[in-house]
């Protein structure tokens, strides 16, 4: 369990956010400091080859609770809040996205709710998206419909990557082993005391999204292949379903054969040759993608690489906003 004075870490992750930071800072640095407790600001910078890690800079230099971590190459979004985590020294931390379209003025109430209720996690929940479009507001909803039914309803609906954690769910964090996690989803297989805070969505406050249709089916299939053996399950109905086929296509090849008629069922054969060969591939293709994350898993190779902590050696009386609160709970 890490040690520390801070009561209240925010992580946020980038990649090629230039543009969005002086609202950024403009938004997050009065809410903080209005808190009265002892924060850090946790900017995880992803490998941006934009002005990300100058704006950065020239940020810290009027505002000492800004802590810059720099990984080593763009590791993903996942990965890059990974390291903020693990980095944070807050008793409370809490993950923000540099785009603003999840309020940094909820930071407060969410803290608020947590030491109220004795909570480990307080989820932001999207109310309203009205802000996106259909696509996205129509996707997002397949994609918790199949989340609660495959991994279990304990998966909050419209809950994404704005959340606060308690040190106790930092730590739990910490314990895992290192490999791609999916938070959304691992956070509520814990099991910790939970509350949820509902609020807008908002659009983006400048640049382009990070998470295209590519990456929302690549997170798809990571929350399917890491909570689920469903896949597996599919794989072997569909080999059912094309035994039954098969044996079906059998029945009529004997009883054409018998009839004296060899040619009439030449496309239904081939039909099913193909049918059992896709299946086939299907299965394979579904079995080898669990086998590589074995694989990936055996290799023991870190999710990141922090090329650059600018807080590790900073006093704990640069991260003070003014008189802390007594802590309660």
């Amino acid at each position: 369990m890490i040690e520390s004075s801070v009561e209240l870490s925010v992580v946020i992750p980038m990649f090629n956010e230039e543009e969005a930071l002086p609202a950024l800072a403009e938004r997050l640095r009065p809410v903080l400091d209005g808190t009265g407790e002892t924060y850090e600001v946790v900017a995880v910078d992803d490998g941006s080859t934009d002005g990300t890690v100058g704006q950065l800079e020239h940020l810290r230099a009027g505002w000492p609770q800004l802590r810059v971590v720099r990984l080593r190459r763009n590791s993903g979004h996942q990965a890059a809040l990974t390291a903020g985590l693990h980095h944070a020294r807050g008793h409370y931390a809490a993950s923000l996205d540099a785009d603003l379209q999840d309020p940094p003025e909820k930071i407060p109430e969410m803290l608020a709710l947590a030491r109220s209720r004795h909570l480990d996690v307080v989820y932001g929940v999207r109310a309203n998206r009205s802000s996106d479009t259909g696509f996205k507001r129509r996707t997002a909803a397949a994609y918790y419909w199949l989340m609660r039914r495959l991994v279990g309803n304990h998966v909050s609906a419209q809950a994404g990557d704005f959340r606060l954690l308690s040190r106790n769910a930092l730590d739990a964090l910490r314990a895992l082993p290192d490999q791609p996690q999916v938070y959304r989803l691992l956070m509520p297989w814990f099991g910790f005391p939970s509350g949820e805070v509902a609020y807008r969505r908002d659009p983006r406050v400048a640049g382009r999204t990070k998470y295209p249709l590519r990456k929302m089916v690549l997170l798809a299939v990571d929350s399917v292949i890491g909570f689920s053996v469903a896949p597996l399950r599919l794989a072997i109905w569909l080999g059912v379903l094309a035994f039954c086929v098969c044996l079906g296509m059998l029945t009529y090849t004997l009883s054409a054969y018998a009839a004296g008629d060899t040619t009439r069922g030449w496309t239904s054969l081939i039909i099913a040759v193909l049918f059992v060969g896709s299946v086939q591939l299907i299965c394979l293709g579904v079995v080898g993608e669990y086998i590589g994350r074995i694989y990936t898993a055996a290799q023991r190779r870190p999710t990141y690489y922090v090329a650059d902590d600018t807080g590790a050696s900073a006093p704990a009386s640069a991260l003070r906003s003014g008189p802390a609160r007594p802590r309660s709970g």
